[in-house]
Protein backbone atom coordinates (compact mmCIF):
# COMPACT_ATOMS: atom_id res chain seq x y z
CA UNK A 1 0.00 0.00 0.00
CA UNK A 2 1.76 3.61 -0.65
CA UNK A 3 1.70 6.51 1.07
CA UNK A 4 -1.21 8.12 -0.08
CA UNK A 5 -3.67 5.43 -0.11
CA UNK A 6 -2.95 5.19 3.41
CA UNK A 7 -3.70 8.90 4.36
CA UNK A 8 -6.92 8.78 7.15
CA UNK A 9 -9.56 10.21 5.86
CA UNK A 10 -10.36 13.23 6.55
CA UNK A 11 -12.36 14.52 9.59
CA UNK A 12 -14.97 16.96 9.63
CA UNK A 13 -14.30 20.31 8.78
CA UNK A 14 -15.01 23.74 7.10
CA UNK A 15 -15.55 22.58 3.75
CA UNK A 16 -18.26 19.79 5.44
CA UNK A 17 -19.58 22.52 7.31
CA UNK A 18 -19.80 25.12 4.10
CA UNK A 19 -21.49 22.35 2.33
CA UNK A 20 -23.92 21.86 5.31
CA UNK A 21 -24.55 25.64 5.41
CA UNK A 22 -25.72 25.57 2.06
CA UNK A 23 -27.90 22.37 2.21
CA UNK A 24 -29.71 23.93 5.15
CA UNK A 25 -30.36 27.46 3.17
CA UNK A 26 -31.72 25.03 0.09
CA UNK A 27 -34.17 24.15 3.16
CA UNK A 28 -35.55 27.04 3.63
CA UNK A 29 -35.93 27.76 -0.21
CA UNK A 30 -38.14 25.21 -0.55
CA UNK A 31 -40.48 26.21 2.01
CA UNK A 32 -40.34 29.19 0.71
CA UNK A 33 -41.89 27.98 -2.45
CA UNK A 34 -44.42 25.73 -0.88
CA UNK A 35 -45.78 28.47 1.37
CA UNK A 36 -46.00 31.25 -1.38
CA UNK A 37 -47.60 28.30 -3.93
CA UNK A 38 -50.33 27.42 -1.17
CA UNK A 39 -50.78 30.75 -0.45
CA UNK A 40 -51.19 32.26 -4.23
CA UNK A 41 -52.58 29.07 -5.38
CA UNK A 42 -55.52 28.47 -3.16
CA UNK A 43 -57.89 30.93 -4.68
CA UNK A 44 -57.75 29.03 -7.86
CA UNK A 45 -60.47 26.26 -7.57
CA UNK A 46 -61.61 24.71 -9.54
CA UNK A 47 -58.27 24.64 -11.62
CA UNK A 48 -57.27 22.33 -14.57
CA UNK A 49 -53.21 21.64 -15.21
CA UNK A 50 -52.44 21.29 -18.96
CA UNK A 51 -49.23 19.95 -19.97
CA UNK A 52 -47.54 19.57 -23.27
CA UNK A 53 -44.43 20.11 -24.90
CA UNK A 54 -42.18 23.80 -24.16
CA UNK A 55 -40.90 23.14 -28.48
CA UNK A 56 -43.85 23.19 -29.93
CA UNK A 57 -44.06 26.40 -32.38
CA UNK A 58 -47.20 28.73 -32.50
CA UNK A 59 -47.91 27.49 -36.07
CA UNK A 60 -48.14 23.80 -35.12
CA UNK A 61 -51.91 22.45 -34.81
CA UNK A 62 -51.17 21.16 -31.39
CA UNK A 63 -50.38 24.63 -30.19
CA UNK A 64 -53.99 25.74 -31.64
CA UNK A 65 -55.40 22.87 -29.90
CA UNK A 66 -53.94 23.86 -27.23
CA UNK A 67 -55.14 27.17 -26.81
CA UNK A 68 -58.87 26.21 -27.79
CA UNK A 69 -58.74 23.91 -25.01
CA UNK A 70 -57.94 26.38 -22.44
CA UNK A 71 -59.99 28.92 -23.83
CA UNK A 72 -62.91 26.71 -23.33
CA UNK A 73 -62.29 25.70 -20.07
CA UNK A 74 -61.71 29.12 -18.92
CA UNK A 75 -64.40 30.24 -20.67
CA UNK A 76 -66.45 27.35 -18.59
CA UNK A 77 -65.36 28.09 -15.14
CA UNK A 78 -61.91 27.10 -14.72
CA UNK A 79 -58.32 28.42 -13.83
CA UNK A 80 -55.69 27.07 -15.90
CA UNK A 81 -52.74 26.37 -14.55
CA UNK A 82 -49.10 25.51 -17.10
CA UNK A 83 -45.54 25.32 -16.47
CA UNK A 84 -45.46 28.83 -17.78
CA UNK A 85 -43.34 28.17 -20.42
CA UNK A 86 -42.91 28.05 -24.07
CA UNK A 87 -44.75 25.94 -26.61
CA UNK A 88 -47.73 24.38 -25.29
CA UNK A 89 -47.22 25.72 -22.15
CA UNK A 90 -47.99 29.38 -23.89
CA UNK A 91 -50.67 27.82 -25.96
CA UNK A 92 -52.41 26.94 -22.46
CA UNK A 93 -52.27 30.40 -21.25
CA UNK A 94 -52.63 32.61 -24.15
CA UNK A 95 -55.70 30.70 -24.24
CA UNK A 96 -56.94 31.35 -20.18
CA UNK A 97 -55.83 34.92 -20.61
CA UNK A 98 -58.19 35.44 -23.23
CA UNK A 99 -61.17 34.03 -21.15
CA UNK A 100 -62.97 34.36 -18.57
CA UNK A 101 -61.38 32.72 -15.18
CA UNK A 102 -57.09 32.97 -14.36
CA UNK A 103 -54.07 31.71 -16.07
CA UNK A 104 -51.31 30.94 -14.14
CA UNK A 105 -47.85 29.90 -14.74
CA UNK A 106 -45.59 27.76 -12.54
CA UNK A 107 -42.42 28.47 -13.87
CA UNK A 108 -39.20 26.99 -13.78
CA UNK A 109 -35.94 28.34 -13.83
CA UNK A 110 -33.56 26.58 -16.26
CA UNK A 111 -30.24 27.59 -17.32
CA UNK A 112 -31.02 27.47 -20.37
CA UNK A 113 -34.70 26.45 -22.22
CA UNK A 114 -37.30 28.29 -20.50
CA UNK A 115 -38.57 32.09 -19.95
CA UNK A 116 -41.87 32.92 -18.99
CA UNK A 117 -45.14 33.57 -21.68
CA UNK A 118 -46.69 37.07 -21.43
CA UNK A 119 -50.37 35.44 -20.70
CA UNK A 120 -50.03 34.24 -16.91
CA UNK A 121 -52.33 36.10 -14.57
CA UNK A 122 -50.68 35.07 -11.69
CA UNK A 123 -46.64 33.93 -12.49
CA UNK A 124 -45.36 32.04 -9.68
CA UNK A 125 -41.26 31.14 -10.20
CA UNK A 126 -39.56 27.82 -9.20
CA UNK A 127 -36.37 26.58 -8.37
CA UNK A 128 -37.22 23.02 -7.39
CA UNK A 129 -39.18 20.64 -10.09
CA UNK A 130 -40.66 18.16 -6.89
CA UNK A 131 -42.37 21.18 -5.48
CA UNK A 132 -43.59 22.73 -8.66
CA UNK A 133 -45.12 19.20 -9.13
CA UNK A 134 -46.58 19.52 -5.84
CA UNK A 135 -48.32 23.17 -7.14
CA UNK A 136 -49.42 21.22 -10.33
CA UNK A 137 -51.47 18.03 -8.08
CA UNK A 138 -52.99 20.15 -5.33
CA UNK A 139 -55.69 22.56 -6.57
CA UNK A 140 -55.90 20.57 -9.51
CA UNK A 141 -59.87 19.39 -10.58
CA UNK A 142 -58.13 17.69 -13.66
CA UNK A 143 -55.15 16.91 -15.63
CA UNK A 144 -55.39 17.62 -19.61
CA UNK A 145 -51.76 16.13 -21.42
CA UNK A 146 -51.06 17.27 -24.80
CA UNK A 147 -48.04 15.76 -26.68
CA UNK A 148 -44.75 16.23 -25.34
CA UNK A 149 -41.55 14.96 -24.18
CA UNK A 150 -40.12 13.62 -21.47
CA UNK A 151 -40.97 16.34 -18.84
CA UNK A 152 -44.94 15.75 -20.18
CA UNK A 153 -44.52 11.84 -19.59
CA UNK A 154 -43.04 12.71 -16.00
CA UNK A 155 -46.01 15.03 -15.37
CA UNK A 156 -48.43 12.15 -16.66
CA UNK A 157 -46.92 9.22 -14.58
CA UNK A 158 -46.59 11.43 -11.83
CA UNK A 159 -50.35 12.25 -11.46
CA UNK A 160 -51.04 8.55 -12.41
CA UNK A 161 -49.14 7.19 -9.99
CA UNK A 162 -50.48 8.92 -7.10
CA UNK A 163 -53.86 8.28 -8.36
CA UNK A 164 -53.23 4.57 -8.33
CA UNK A 165 -51.95 4.39 -5.01
CA UNK A 166 -54.40 6.52 -3.77
CA UNK A 167 -52.08 9.78 -2.72
CA UNK A 168 -54.38 12.05 -4.75
CA UNK A 169 -57.74 11.52 -5.26
CA UNK A 170 -59.61 10.70 -8.54
CA UNK A 171 -59.88 13.24 -11.16
CA UNK A 172 -60.16 13.17 -14.98
CA UNK A 173 -56.98 12.68 -16.90
CA UNK A 174 -56.93 13.13 -20.42
CA UNK A 175 -54.58 12.51 -22.60
CA UNK A 176 -54.92 14.34 -26.10
CA UNK A 177 -55.00 14.03 -29.79
CA UNK A 178 -55.43 10.20 -29.90
CA UNK A 179 -52.56 9.40 -33.11
CA UNK A 180 -50.12 10.81 -30.70
CA UNK A 181 -50.51 8.73 -27.63
CA UNK A 182 -51.74 5.22 -29.48
CA UNK A 183 -48.34 3.56 -29.50
CA UNK A 184 -47.82 4.44 -25.53
CA UNK A 185 -51.70 3.19 -25.09
CA UNK A 186 -50.66 -0.48 -26.53
CA UNK A 187 -47.51 -0.76 -25.09
CA UNK A 188 -49.70 -0.23 -21.54
CA UNK A 189 -51.90 -2.86 -23.01
CA UNK A 190 -49.73 -5.17 -24.53
CA UNK A 191 -46.35 -5.29 -22.30
CA UNK A 192 -47.62 -3.75 -18.96
CA UNK A 193 -50.76 -5.55 -18.61
CA UNK A 194 -50.04 -8.47 -20.21
CA UNK A 195 -46.88 -8.73 -17.73
CA UNK A 196 -48.81 -7.62 -14.78
CA UNK A 197 -46.32 -4.86 -14.01
CA UNK A 198 -49.97 -2.42 -13.92
CA UNK A 199 -53.69 -4.32 -13.72
CA UNK A 200 -56.10 -4.25 -15.99
CA UNK A 201 -58.53 -1.50 -14.46
CA UNK A 202 -55.64 1.00 -14.21
CA UNK A 203 -56.34 1.58 -17.89
CA UNK A 204 -59.59 3.25 -16.82
CA UNK A 205 -57.30 5.92 -15.21
CA UNK A 206 -57.37 8.31 -18.19
CA UNK A 207 -58.99 8.62 -21.25
CA UNK A 208 -57.82 9.92 -24.55
CA UNK A 209 -60.00 12.65 -26.46
CA UNK A 210 -59.69 15.24 -29.47
CA UNK A 211 -61.63 18.30 -29.29
CA UNK A 212 -61.87 20.80 -26.83
CA UNK A 213 -65.17 20.38 -26.49
CA UNK A 214 -64.65 16.73 -25.44
CA UNK A 215 -62.80 17.72 -22.66
CA UNK A 216 -64.95 20.32 -21.07
CA UNK A 217 -67.63 17.55 -20.93
CA UNK A 218 -65.79 14.89 -19.83
CA UNK A 219 -64.37 16.99 -16.68
CA UNK A 220 -68.05 18.28 -15.96
CA UNK A 221 -69.26 14.68 -17.07
CA UNK A 222 -66.92 13.73 -13.89
CA UNK A 223 -68.26 15.95 -11.39
CA UNK A 224 -71.44 16.08 -12.50
CA UNK A 225 -73.06 14.48 -8.90
CA UNK A 226 -70.76 15.26 -6.65
CA UNK A 227 -69.03 18.69 -7.15
CA UNK A 228 -65.65 20.12 -7.58
CA UNK A 229 -64.46 20.51 -3.80
CA UNK A 230 -62.66 17.62 -2.51
CA UNK A 231 -64.47 15.37 -0.05
CA UNK A 232 -63.76 15.18 3.72
CA UNK A 233 -61.54 11.81 2.98
CA UNK A 234 -59.94 13.23 -0.45
CA UNK A 235 -58.97 16.20 1.58
CA UNK A 236 -57.13 14.29 3.87
CA UNK A 237 -55.12 12.78 1.21
CA UNK A 238 -54.51 16.16 -0.31
CA UNK A 239 -53.24 17.42 3.13
CA UNK A 240 -50.20 14.63 2.50
CA UNK A 241 -48.89 16.23 -0.43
Amino acid sequence: MDEQSRQPSPGPGQPIDAQLNRESWKIFQIMTEFVEGFERLAQIKPSVSIFGSARTAPDHPYYKLAEDIARALSDSGFSVVSGGGPGIMEAANKGAFAGRSPSIGLNIMLPHEQTGNAYQDIALNFRHFFSRKVMFVKYASAYVVLPGGFGTLDELAEILTLVQTGKSRRIPIILVHRPFWEGLIDWFKKVMVEEGTINAQDMDLFKVLDKPQEVVDAIFDHYDKRGFEPSPSEQEILLEL
